[in-house]
């Protein structure tokens, strides 16, 4: 699926372009695990791939995996089926050349610099560039899209697809994000324009004071846990008294909520991954989670209630109760839970101040697994 520069690319043009800062930052940050979200949107990419480039229907592929996303009839009817239509809809006639997964970059002009374009086409005397947005959490706008120029500006210059923009008059971007299709059509005018501002913002960032910025260029940035903008807005607010704020300023610290609050988060993420990889966080640590009671074995435990004095009933609705609510029951009947059917399991770990009374997770069971895991 997409491939990107480790400078800027399609999906982080807007950011360095905002913020040139930022490119160092993520740079030394450390690599962020793919999303199952991100899994299923290089699946639905791939398969979109396969079929404009074959005779495939979207069915062959159902089973199909790409770690833990896996092609099936919802994802097909949700997404890749409406793709298809809105493709339909752009190109009644048929008439659009087009080549998918194309590589492009600036050569010369800013080397390093590249990315993967879904799809670049030319319908008559207007060259396209279309965009597959899988995702459904945010909505992705068209008009003046920082990745929809970049990937054409890369494509006017790559000799591979320089032929879909060559004397065109127009040039059109294109978000297709089921069930939505969003198109913007400028001129390639505009697009030089932004190549011109993105060469400024790519010699900023290779500054050593390149300047950082903030704003909702920010939502996705690797780096958000150690920016020193962030960092400096949380420190700020943990020290600001609230006798001495007015209503303005709540105002204002509100509109910044949502920001700090996925700020947090990442910053959480990351020292997690990091104590997980066993790079200590001075001041933390992983502990399990509250454990929550499960059956041993539930057959077994339905028998020995059963034995006990219940009936299957007053334990069962359509499988048997949990271990709390089975508790509840027995009180009321004044039956003792039988011995050995309860075992507690903790959901998973989750961080914690050093001075938590739980005692710390060890990794070295999770890293034998993962060794093993790789001999076979």
């Amino acid at each position: 699926m997409a491939e990107h520069s480790n400078i800027v690319g399609g999906s982080s043009a807007k950011r360095v372009m905002a913020c040139p800062g930022s490119v160092r930052l993520v740079q030394e940050a450390p690599p962020k695990p793919a999303s199952s979200y991100a899994h299923e949107g290089t699946l639905l990419h791939n398969i979109m791939e396969t079929l404009l480039t074959s005779d495939a229907k979207p069915e062959d592929f159902l089973g199909t995996t790409v770690e833990t996303a896996v092609l099936t009839q919802e994802l097909i009817d949700e997404k890749i089926a409406p793709a298809l239509r809105a493709l339909d809809e752009i190109d009644p006639d048929g008439a659009l050349e087009y080549a998918v997964e194309q590589k492009v970059g600036f050569g010369d002009l800013l080397p390093g610099v590249f990315g993967s374009a879904d799809l670049i086409g030319r319908l008559g005397d207007r060259g396209i560039v279309l965009d597959w947005k899988f995702g459904s959490g945010v909505a992705v706008e068209a008009e003046e899209s920082p990745q929809g120029m970049f990937y054409t500006a890369a494509a006017m210059r790559t000799p591979a697809t320089a032929w879909a923009f060559k004397d065109v008059r127009e040039v059109e971007i294109i978000i297709v994000q089921p069930p939505q299709v969003k198109r913007w059509v400028t001129t390639p005018e505009r697009i030089k324009q932004f190549e011109a501002d993105l060469v400024l913002a790519v010699k900023r960032a290779s500054q050593p004071d390149a300047p950082l910025a903030s704003g909702d260029h920010c939502r996705w940035c690797a780096a958000k846990p150690t920016c020193p903008l962030l960092t400096g807005a949380v420190d700020r607010m943990l020290h600001a008294r609230l006798k001495n704020v007015n209503a303005d300023q709540i105002g204002e610290l509100l509109s910044k909520a949502n920001e700090l609050e996925d700020w947090i988060d990442q910053l959480r993420g990351l020292a997690k991954i990091m104590l997980e990889h066993n790079t200590p966080v001075p001041g933390w640590k992983l502990v399990p989670k509250r454990a929550t009671r499960q059956w041993v074995d539930e057959k077994k435990a339905l028998t020995a209630l059963t034995e006990a004095g219940l009936n299957e009933r007053d334990v069962m609705v359509t499988e048997l109760l949990s271990p709390a609510k089975v508790e509840k029951v027995l009180k009321k009947h004044k039956i003792d839970m039988p011995p050995d059917i309860v075992v507690a399991v903790s959901s998973g770990d989750t961080l914690a101040p050093e001075d938590d009374p739980r005692p710390a997770v060890s990794q070295i069971g999770k890293q034998l697994t993962a060794a093993l895991g790789k001999l076979v």
